[in-house]
């Protein structure tokens, strides 16, 4: 029998050929996660602490689940400073089935909801919550092809509404908040998927923020939701009980099997954020990466960044080329160098590269060097 050390360690020449093998993944989603976290969950995958078992075969009940499921919870908590009256849910169904739920849990009897229409999964979440309400949509770029965020002066709020959504960073339109709207007492409710961790975070302005985790917090599959406790326990009668806040809230996330190994994985990406000195250190590196390629596309005119400067994201960065012929070359020269899924949203068309937290400087620097090198050849 072959012991649980000699196959968990590999050998010198299986870790160059691992290192070797890695690209500068700039895909959307699922997306690029941290090396480290990459590497403990390899060497964790067949026995985790001593346990001779994989996280993604304990019982979600079983006490190593439970004190990994706890852990994870104290760090994104540390992580975010979330106010002890905000549960924090680690649920399925991505920030799709959120969509649905947000209004079953949050109308509390009302029958309209204000949203802000910044891009297409702003309209996605529209689209959903018309099946449970009057949606007013209180402002939208749309006319403009969603390439800024409406200033709040323009917002046109229903009194009577529940609640008031935002989508803070638009994935495929590459347009991020860079402020917080002032709702007053109406709550504030936020699909963060695509920032959430990427910089400090005002929890206490909102009434409910949930994020797929696919981005910046682990594998796809894994939804955290972080929500008010006086917004709990309002459900409409017909919520399935798996969509049920309180319901969620009451079974600690564990009303059914919760995604026990995307919980893993975000706990050691929470663990490694912490050792790189939390999400205020994280921004500043955002920044730099962010600035560097944006910095590059205004000073040519090969390249276009369709975005309005000060609504840019620092996640997503969306730009198309001189001539669109010259797409499939671009693409293929970037794959030549190990610079992958650069290809943009089929909506939009053009090119998109999403840096996450996990993206490290030398990414972005690989790539605005093959740009340089692409408009001198082609420009």
């Amino acid at each position: 029998m072959v012991s649980t050390a000699t196959v968990l360690q590999p050998t010198t020449t299986n870790r160059s050929e691992i290192v070797m093998s890695r690209v500068f993944n700039f895909s959307a989603g699922p997306a690029v996660l941290p090396e480290p976290v990459l590497q403990q969950a390899a060497q964790e995958m067949l026995s985790w602490h001593g346990s001779g078992m994989s996280v993604m075969e304990m019982s979600h009940r079983g006490e190593e689940f439970v004190a990994i499921h706890a852990q994870a919870e104290a760090d994104l908590r540390e992580l975010l400073a979330i106010p002890k009256n905000y549960k924090v849910l680690f649920l399925q169904g991505g920030a799709a089935a959120q969509f649905a739920m947000v209004p079953l849990n949050l109308l509390r009897g009302k029958s309209v909801a204000d949203y802000i229409s910044t891009g297409q999964w702003s309209k996605k979440a529209i689209g959903e919550a018309k099946k449970y309400c009057k949606v007013n949509v209180a402002a939208s770029s749309e006319s403009e092809n969603f390439t800024y965020v409406p200033k709040q002066a323009q917002w046109k709020l229903d009194p009577g509404a529940a609640y008031v959504h935002i989508t803070s960073n638009e994935t495929i339109g590459g347009v991020e908040f860079h402020w917080t709207p002032d709702t007053g007492n109406v709550p504030l409710v936020t699909d963060a998927s695509s920032h959430i961790l990427s910089r400090p975070l005002d929890v206490g302005r909102y009434g409910l923020i949930y994020a797929g985790a696919q981005k910046n917090i682990g594998p796809a599959g894994l939804t955290i939701v972080i929500v008010r406790d006086d917004l709990i326990g309002h459900s409409a009668a017909t919520t399935p009980s798996v969509f049920d806040l309180k319901v969620q809230a009451e079974n600690d996330s564990m009303y059914n099997t919760p995604p026990t190994y995307g919980i893993y994985v975000a706990g050691l990406v929470f663990q490694w954020l912490k050792k790189l000195g939390g999400v205020a250190k994280m921004e500043q590196t955002n920044i730099a990466k962010a600035n560097l390629l944006y910095e590059y596309l205004d000073q040519t005119e090969f390249y276009h960044s369709p975005v309005a400067k000060e609504d840019r994201s620092r996640m997503n960065i969306p730009f198309t080329l001189r001539s669109e012929k010259l797409d499939g070359a671009f693409l293929e020269g970037a794959e030549s160098r190990g610079l992958t899924q650069l290809k943009g949203h089929r909506s939009v068309g053009g090119m998109r590269a999403s840096v996450y937290n996990a993206m490290p400087m030398e990414g972005v620097q690989a790539l605005v060097e093959f740009m340089r090198e692409f408009e001198r050849q082609h420009g």
